[in-house]
């Protein structure tokens, strides 16, 4: 495979160089993206994380209601897993009379219905919430730690980013001494007669592996001097301190060159093209298709490891589980063929047959052991 044509081909004048505008872009997925993803982080937060403060409090010293009435109560379960449940709960204590709505949210394989009690703090008994938001309660907690973690950190991520971009251009108005430098070329899209391009700063000497994204105007190429490991090498510029470096077109019209100048830099590439028929160019490559073979091998194979996973969950639940209100353990236990499910049953009994049976479990009470 060839490698990258040598950088001392590129001379260029040892003066401050000033760049053209806009070598340097911003994502467009920047501008709307990054908005929703905070907005979806903030909203995640405000509405669930109140909900999971009162269920810590009551969990810290829970009293059962047998009389409470839990009013209205439905569950929904959207992409299979994540589950919202709300209800009305309306109860009398210490002489009071209580009427709250409570929402929970967890991830659960759940099949069938919840069956809930109503729950309140003896020490707080304005707070009340469902038994199922407190065996759930750590399902909450690390949901919603995950998620708004995840969403909030894509965020903000993607606005420090953002920042970086529009202070590199503004460093680039100013002229500056430029180092040539080879970079790998990630990703190309061309439409509507502009070329996107998407690169990586990890080759040079003294690389940084920071990516910058720049775009083309019909008829512009970037400078191509070789590839390596499949990628084309395109060759940018660093200029001055600037945290990115700027990827430089065929022409050289990015650099603020007098013609002669623009000539005298081109003519050791344009030589040693010329005397390469196989000179690089960014060609877009025929995408690659997965045979039908391989994607049934991928499919069996993911739904193996997902049934070991299961069956193995399973096991440890039914033997080992410090709890027998542990889910999804339940659920699959439930839904497990009727010997295998009696067996499972059997396990739990052993170890908690002096207090309530779960769910797959139970008898038509919906209490004792079946």
């Amino acid at each position: 495979m060839r490698g990258p044509t040598p950088l001392s081909s590129l001379v260029l004048p040892s003066r401050p160089l000033a760049l053209a505008r806009n070598v340097i872009s911003t994502p467009n997925a920047y501008f709307w993206a990054t908005p929703i993803i905070l907005a979806l982080a903030i909203f995640l937060f405000v509405s669930e994380a109140p909900g999971v403060l009162r269920d810590f409090q009551i969990s810290q010293n829970p009293l059962v209601l047998e009389n409470g009435d839990v009013q209205n109560g439905k569950c929904t379960t959207r992409k299979a897993v994540f589950t919202d449940c709300e209800a009305r709960l309306v109860y009398s204590y210490g002489g009071r009379n209580y009427d709250t709505e409570v929402e929970v949210m967890f991830v659960d394989f759940h099949t069938g219905d919840y069956e809930t009690d109503l729950v309140i703090s003896a020490d707080h008994p304005e707070l009340a919430t469902m038994s199922l938001g407190l065996d759930m309660l750590w399902n909450r907690i690390i949901t919603l730690t995950v998620f708004v973690v995840l969403l909030g950190g894509m965020s903000l991520g993607m606005i420090f980013l953002g920042m970086r971009i529009w202070r590199v251009k503004g460093q680039l108005r100013r002229p500056a001494r430029l180092i040539p430098i080879p970079v790998e070329i990630s990703a190309f899209d061309r439409k509507r007669g502009v070329l996107s391009i998407t690169y990586n700063d990890k080759i040079a000497a003294d690389k940084t592996g920071r990516s910058a994204y720049t775009r083309m105007k019909s008829g512009q190429e970037p400078l191509i001097v070789g590839e390596a490991n499949g990628k084309a090498i395109g060759m940018a510029v660093r200029h001055g301190n600037t945290a990115l470096p700027v990827l430089l077109d065929d022409r050289l019209q990015r650099l603020e060159l007098t013609e002669a100048e623009r000539v005298a830099a081109l003519a050791p590439l344009v030589d040693q093209q010329d005397g390469d028929r196989n000179a690089p160019v960014l060609i877009e490559e025929p995408k690659r298709t997965v045979s039908i073979r391989k994607r049934l091998q991928l499919f069996f194979g993911t739904l193996l490891l997902i049934v070991v996973g299961v069956v193995g969950f399973w096991l440890w639940y039914v033997t080992s589980s410090p709890t027998q209100f542990q889910s999804p353990g339940m659920d699959i236990n439930n839904l497990m063929p009727a010997p295998v499910n009696a067996w499972g049953c059997e396990q739990l009994k052993k170890r908690f047959g002096q207090d309530r049976a779960p769910f797959g479990c139970t008898a038509a009470d919906y209490t004792s052991w079946k």
